[in-house]
């Protein structure tokens, strides 16, 4: 496993995490003792079999739930002991996420919805924000549905919104949760296409939690867990080989 001390090269790590859920006679071990490090700049996949602890581990890191023991870290900041109104805050200015059921605001025209991290902080986009915001949804393709509301908008597109808004702050990190969910096979390799464009063209450092080989197969890393441990550390590698990988973890367990 990496060396994860304070490391310019980590976007966010992890120290001996652990959590658990329950009460003294009925605890469940979601995460035990894992130590990892998401690369900055690197699309990463978080994959493992149902109950693996994937979508804890990535909670937990984006700060939406607080570890049993261990420490959090994104960049130099220990998120670990910060209370709601700071992670809130750093949330909002230092993280993106991407949804599988998309999460935009019904409400909001499209603008609105890539807009709406910036409008949270109560404030408006700089003009060299608006610049790369403008760049965003061109390349995105959604220039012209900038006033359509996210039910006007085919399941890709609104996850291309989605992914809009992610990216809009220029995050430290973009977690994405089953991002191709609900979509088609087309759409979902034109998203992960997309997340995969991010991080090479961008340099934006994604971690996609994913128990679809193909998905993790856009992946420059994959990280397995099961049974709350970090099993193995990976290369880009084929969604065949992936999915055998797999498919032995769950005749081991």
């Amino acid at each position: 496993m990496e060396n994860t001390s304070t490391d310019p090269g980590l976007v966010a790590r992890v120290e001996s995490l652990s959590k658990s859920y329950g009460t003294a006679g009925n605890t469940v071990s979601a995460l035990s003792e894992v130590s990892l490090g998401i690369r900055r700049g690197e699309f990463t996949a978080i994959m493992g079999p149902s109950g693996s602890g994937k979508s804890t581990l990535m909670h937990i890191m984006a700060g939406l739930d607080s570890a049993s023991s261990g420490r959090v870290y994104l960049g130099d900041t220990d998120i670990t002991s910060l209370d709601d109104s700071a992670l809130t805050i750093l949330r909002r200015r230092r993280i993106g996420f991407v949804f599988q059921s998309f999460n935009l605001v019904p409400t909001l025209d499209i603008e609105g919805n890539i807009l709406l991290p910036f409008e949270l902080d109560g404030r408006k986009p700089s003009t060299q924000e608006r610049s790369w915001i403008d760049q965003l949804i061109t390349s995105l393709g959604l220039r012209d549905r900038l006033g359509h509301r996210p039910h006007e908008l085919s399941g890709g597109q609104q996850q291309r919104v989605a992914i809009a808004r992610a990216l809009a702050t220029r995050p430290d990190l973009v977690f994405a949760d089953e991002p191709t969910g609900n979509l088609d096979s087309r759409t979902s390799r034109e998203v992960l296409t997309l997340l995969a464009t991010a991080s090479k063209e961008y340099g934006q450092s994604i971690a996609m939690v994913t128990h679809d080989p193909i998905a993790a197969s856009y992946a420059d890393r994959i990280l397995f867990l099961a049974d709350g441990r970090v099993v193995d550390d990976r290369a880009r590698s084929s969604a065949e080989d992936i999915s055998s990988y797999m498919l032995g973890m769950e005749q081991r367990a």
